[in-house]
């Protein structure tokens, strides 16, 4: 089920979006009239982690530290 929400009552209310988003409701968020973007729930079973960062330090890796080794 999808519903229509403009920008600014996205941008007003986007921790209550995020919580019904985890629940299962997709947005599509609308400027002057017109779509821009859609917000669906993650579907768990098509994530794959590749690397826990915390295994290797404590509170994760700094990205820049990471980017300049690549």
């Amino acid at each position: 089920m999808e519903k229509t929400i403009g920008l600014k009552e996205f941008r007003q209310n986007i921790s209550e979006v995020a919580l019904k988003t985890k629940r299962g409701q997709s947005f599509i968020v609308a400027k002057q009239s017109k779509p821009i973007f859609k917000i669906v729930p993650i579907i768990e079973e098509q994530w794959e982690e590749v690397v826990d960062f915390t295994k290797i330090r404590k509170g994760g890796v700094n990205i820049k530290d990471l980017l300049t080794r690549l």
